[in-house]
């Protein structure tokens, strides 16, 4: 570049030899303060007359709420407003115009405690028990129930109902006050609403949401099962594998155990052990009609109709006998797989139905008893069910 094009630049006409910049660092300026020129140059706007100062906006106290401490200030900027949130308005959400109930319309968040929720279900924090459907009674005939006076059940030396509750694992006190609010609580057969009832933990009968309360921890129940080969007894004088060489390992090896009905020499799958001998002979009994559900292998191809004489009723020699439902799991090329229900307790009553039909059980195996099932199970373990499926199974036979 020239010399005459470095004159002539922007750059070199701000340069030090600038006699104007010179003129505005240098003494006073028009303002009379020195060096306090505004750094965009003292020829510019140096003239201007200074505005005033704004005057501090003042506090704004809401009288209505002076009491509760103090206020912020009036257009002040919020720390929290000032964090961007990735929430919508309430007003913005699809559905939130919409009248509840109605479809598209949003779903109230549950509340802690509220029916339904899991800490105020009976049990609701077990492992076991959570899917195994609404409480099933025998039908029976009801009298007339209502709530009951205080006076009626309550027991001066007894213990309080919700402390009872509340010991037996149904859930905190709280909530087990709660329940007995609500109506949902029953003792001896009749529903008690008022929270100073006391009880005698040792003869009273406690039911919530229809679900008995165990209250005697010297009983026992578990699940067992049993695999190919095992014998449904406690001792074999033959020395065959038995149910208590596999209790040994079980922590409630002390107690005398016996099997509630028994699974033939080949048969795997569940079977009930416990102490509790009124539960053991209503699960046997056949006026209460326990549901036992099994997994059957035969040899493929199945053909139409079988199923429909299974359910019908086929003549044995000891009588005639059904199931209760028929239903085809899976078929593969050579074996066939289907799932059975029945109630009857006759002496290895499935293998000899599907021989009477033609078609003899290559391996049989027993998942479910009333309301308490295998799942995933590990074959030859034990162990102890859960109170929420003891209630169950003790609603199931109407105790």
């Amino acid at each position: 570049m020239t010399q005459a094009g470095r004159q002539g630049s922007p750059r070199n006409s701000s340069g030090r030899n600038n006699p104007q910049r010179n003129t505005s660092q240098g003494g006073k300026s028009a303002g009379g303060f020195r060096g306090g020129a505004p750094k965009r140059g003292g020829g510019f706007g140096s003239d201007r007359p200074q505005r005033a100062p704004k005057p501090r906006e003042e506090r704004f106290i809401d009288p209505d709420l002076a009491s509760d401490g103090p206020q912020q200030v009036r257009g002040a900027a919020d720390p929290k407003a000032a964090r961007p949130s990735s929430r919508k308005p309430a007003a913005r959400k699809p559905g939130a115009k919409k009248a509840p109930g109605t479809p598209g319309a949003l779903k109230p968040k549950p509340r802690t405690g509220a029916p339904g929720a899991a800490a105020s279900r009976a049990f609701g924090s077990e492992r076991f028990g959570q899917n195994l459907g609404p409480v099933r009674r025998p039908s029976r005939k009801k009298g007339p129930r209502g709530d009951v006076p205080q006076s009626e059940l309550h027991d001066a030396d007894g213990v309080r109902l919700q402390k009872v509750m509340a010991s037996a694992g149904v859930a905190s006190r709280r909530v087990c006050e709660e329940m007995i609010a609500e109506g949902r609580v029953e003792v001896d057969g009749q529903v008690v609403t008022e929270l100073g009832v006391r009880v005698d933990p040792k003869t009273s009968v406690i039911h919530v949401d229809g679900l008995r309360i165990q209250l005697d921890e010297n009983l026992v129940y578990m699940v067992f099962n049993k695999p190919k080969g095992v014998v449904s007894t406690m001792e074999d004088p033959e020395g065959r594998p038995c149910i208590s060489d596999f209790l040994k390992s079980n922590k409630n090896t002390g107690e005398r155990m016996f099997h509630v009905g028994r699974l033939d020499v080949a048969t795997e799958g569940l079977l009930l052990l416990t102490n509790d001998g009124e539960l053991a002979n209503r699960l046997t009994h056949p006026s209460y009609e326990v549901p036992k559900t099994y997994l059957v292998q035969v040899r493929g191809p199945f053909p139409q109709g079988i199923g429909a004489q299974l359910k019908e009723g086929v003549e044995l020699e000891d009588g005639f006998a059904s199931v209760d439902s028929f239903r085809l799991v899976d078929s593969t090329p050579g074996h066939v797989l289907i799932e059975v229900v029945l109630h009857s307790g006759k002496n290895r009553i499935v293998r000899r139905l599907f021989d009477a039909v033609g078609f003899p059980v290559l391996r049989l195996v027993r998942v479910k008893v009333g309301p308490i099932g295998l799942g995933d199970q590990r074959q030859g373990s034990i162990r102890n069910l859960g109170k929420q499926e003891v209630g169950h199974l003790l609603a199931s036979v109407g105790l």
